[in-house]
C-alpha cells in the first residue's frame, strides 16, 4: 500500500451563496470536513463568501476568507496559502463547478495541489447526463428511462 504524503494545509471551498432552502446540507457537511481535518492536525483554510453559516464560525477553519467562489480569486488564494491538498465535495454546486474549471485549467497541477476525497474525474461523471447514464448503464444500474440533451 502506497503511503499518503504528510497533509500540513488543506482548502476546503464553503456553500457559498445561501438562499432559502439551499446549501444547509453542504453547511453541515463541510463544518464536519473542517472539524475532522482538524483532529487531524491539518491546518485548514476555508474560501467562503457566505457569512451566515456554521462554516465560518470562529471556532472552525484555521482561516477564512469571505471571497467569491470564482477562478481569479480562489487561484490567488491557493498561491497565497500553498495548500498540499483540495477538497471540492463539501460546499455543493458552486465549489464542485470552480473545483472543475480549477482543474480543468490546469492550476491545482501548476500549484502542485492535490485533489482529496471524490475524484475529479467521478464529478465529471456524475456532472454529466449522459456520462452518467452511460456509467450506470456499464455497471448494470436500472435507471428510470432517460434522455440527455
Amino acid at each position: 500500500m502506497k503511503k499518503l504524503p504528510a497533509i500540513k494545509k488543506a482548502v476546503i471551498f464553503g456553500s457559498g451563496g445561501l438562499r432559502i432552502g439551499q446549501a444547509g446540507e453542504f453547511d453541515y457537511s463541510g463544518s464536519q470536513a473542517i472539524k475532522a481535518l482538524k483532529e487531524e492536525g491539518i491546518y485548514t483554510v476555508l474560501i467562503n463568501p457566505n457569512i451566515a453559516t456554521v462554516q465560518t464560525d470562529g471556532d472552525m477553519a484555521d482561516r477564512v476568507y469571505f471571497q467569491p467562489l470564482n477562478v481569479a480569486t480562489v487561484t490567488k488564494i491557493l498561491k497565497r496559502e500553498k495548500p498540499d491538498i483540495v477538497l471540492l465535495s463539501f460546499g455543493g454546486q458552486t465549489a464542485l463547478n470552480l473545483g472543475l474549471e480549477l482543474y480543468d485549467k490546469g492550476i491545482f497541477k501548476r500549484l502542485d495541489i492535490k485533489v482529496l476525497g471524490t475524484p475529479v474525474q467521478t464529478i465529471k461523471i456524475t456532472e454529466d447526463r449522459a456520462l452518467f447514464k452511460s456509467a450506470t448503464e456499464e455497471i448494470g444500474t436500472k435507471t428510470a428511462r432517460s434522455m440527455a440533451t
